[in-house]
């Protein structure tokens, strides 16, 4: 199921509930192997539906490609992302998420996968980080390949967080804590 490119987005929210998780656990690729009752029913699919597949079957289109890059840089690196995410649902309608990406481990040390702790972000947190995604996706649209278009677009963002003095990860933390982005 490729469920990202049949679904027409429609400008309508989900808010998760203050005192709900998401929980995805994904192979070294990015597949599902895991996702817990919260997520299946914010993304209005079944277990069937999520498992085995790429954790991006819920990207939104809104959503810029060169974040999704930069996280895989993160935690290829086998260290901790953090990040907001907007996210479709199989309706059309959307969700924001900070998202907390980890590497899991087996006892032995070897590295056989990622978990995913999403929770709900505050509103003044997306209406920061909004109009840098959407600049990066016009950044996108107009380049000439995919990967350019990533390139280009963590280039837009690594400049943004050059100008407020900050690295992306103190940003959104800092903002998932309603601190002052301008005190990052």
């Amino acid at each position: 199921m490729s469920a990202k490119h049949h679904i027409t987005p429609i400008d309508s929210e989900i808010v998760m509930a203050d005192d709900e998780f998401i929980v995805s656990k994904t192979d070294l690729k990015g597949n599902i192997i895991y996702a817990n009752r919260t997520f299946m029913e914010m993304a209005l699919l079944t277990e069937q539906q999520l498992l085995n597949k790429p954790h991006n079957i819920i990207r939104h289109p809104d959503m810029p490609q060169g974040v999704f890059k930069f996280m895989w840089q993160i935690i290829q690196q086998q260290q901790e992302f953090f990040g907001f995410v907007k996210n479709i649902a199989t309706d059309g309608r959307y969700y924001w998420v900070f998202a907390n990406v980890t590497p899991e481990y087996t006892p032995t040390g070897k590295l056989v996968g990622f978990l995913s702790v999403r929770r709900k972000p505050p509103t003044s947190a997306i209406n920061v980080i909004s109009p840098i995604y959407k600049e990066m996706i016009r950044i996108e649209s107009l380049a000439s390949s995919s990967h350019e278009a990533q390139n280009q677009s963590i280039a837009y963002l690594q400049d943004q967080l050059a100008q407020l003095n900050v690295d992306y990860q103190t940003l959104v933390i800092n903002l998932f804590n309603e601190t002052s982005w301008e005190e990052a």
